[in-house]
């Protein structure tokens, strides 16, 4: 399936809090560019909760024009409606799309069980490969390796974004699940020793500002080159606390919108980056750049 690193994608706006398809454009070109492995649209990153869904719609099938083959792109569909993550998935069906992602339902607090279900009749009514994403911090609902192991067994579902950053969670569900299940990190603190222990990858939001240092580190990790992927995952790590010092994605939509991809803009009830923050943002982006430049 899918190696490395997996961008999940900032969502441009523009002034007017309209979706920004000229800066759309420029970023997915700039991850081709850049080596990153594959991008996640309308994801968490991507502000998806707050995109209409004919916007969602646009933006998903926008993505995949600009795309063109170059480089995969999932689409995030899920929420807490099975129904209506199967509807989008479908509106936004396409040839080329190489997968869905669908977040463990929010808000409802279902069962494992429940869990269960939700995941099996997203994956019978769609077309493409399934990635499941555990983000209990964000959804409060916990799946757990069991149902993991059960769901891992349905033919449309090929892995998981594992976003605890709990690497306890890692070993138990890789000894649950068949070798050829796709294990994905959805914690940049700690994707360099995931990976180690034999993760597949990672969906960063790292990636979106340093995509070849990501997509670097996921290749130093998987090659068992231990003391080269450590020195850049620490260079790295004063850009992941950076990024998450106020809630995802605002930190990261202003480290892009200095880069000169985007503008820096979120939209309600995300508000703009403290500016208290700004220069430890700056500071660690330097760190990052500065090994790019060492390993130029």
């Amino acid at each position: 399936m899918f190696y490395g690193s997996l961008v999940a994608l900032v969502t441009p706006f523009d002034g007017n809090n309209r979706v920004d398809y000229g800066s759309l454009k420029r970023l997915i070109d700039f991850h081709v560019e850049q080596g990153s492995n594959g991008l996640v649209v309308a994801g968490t990153s991507g502000e998806s909760p707050t995109l209409r869904r004919s916007e969602h719609i646009e933006l998903i099938g926008r993505a995949i024009e600009i795309a063109a083959g170059r480089i995969p792109v999932i689409a995030g569909t899920g929420s807490n409606s099975t129904d209506q993550s199967i509807e989008l998935s479908r509106a936004v069906a396409d040839p080329r799309l190489s997968a869905y992602m669908a977040v463990v339902p929010y808000y409802n607090k279902p069962t494992q069980e429940g869990i269960f279900r939700h995941y099996t009749a997203i994956a019978d009514g769609i077309d493409k490969p399934l990635l499941m994403y555990n983000v209990p911090g964000r959804t409060v609902a916990d799946m757990l390796p069991e149902t993991v192991a059960r769901l891992s067994r349905h033919e449309n579902i090929f892995g998981i974004k594992e976003a605890t950053g709990d690497m306890d969670r890692l070993q138990q569900i890789q000894a649950l699940v068949d070798d050829d299940f796709m294990l994905y990190s959805g914690d940049d603190f700690t994707l360099r020793p995931f990976i180690e222990q034999g993760g597949h990858g990672v969906v960063t939001v790292s990636g979106n500002v340093v995509p070849d240092q990501v997509a670097a580190l996921c290749e130093l990790a998987a090659a068992g080159k231990t003391s080269e992927a450590k020195a850049l995952d620490d260079r790295l790590q004063p850009l992941n606390k950076a990024l998450f010092v106020e809630s995802n994605p605002i930190p990261v939509k202003w480290a892009v919108s200095q880069l000169g991809l985007i503008e820096p803009h979120v939209r309600l009830p995300l508000t703009p980056y403290s500016e208290q923050y700004h220069d430890q943002m700056r500071s660690a982006m330097r760190q990052a750049a500065a090994d790019l430049e060492d390993n130029a």
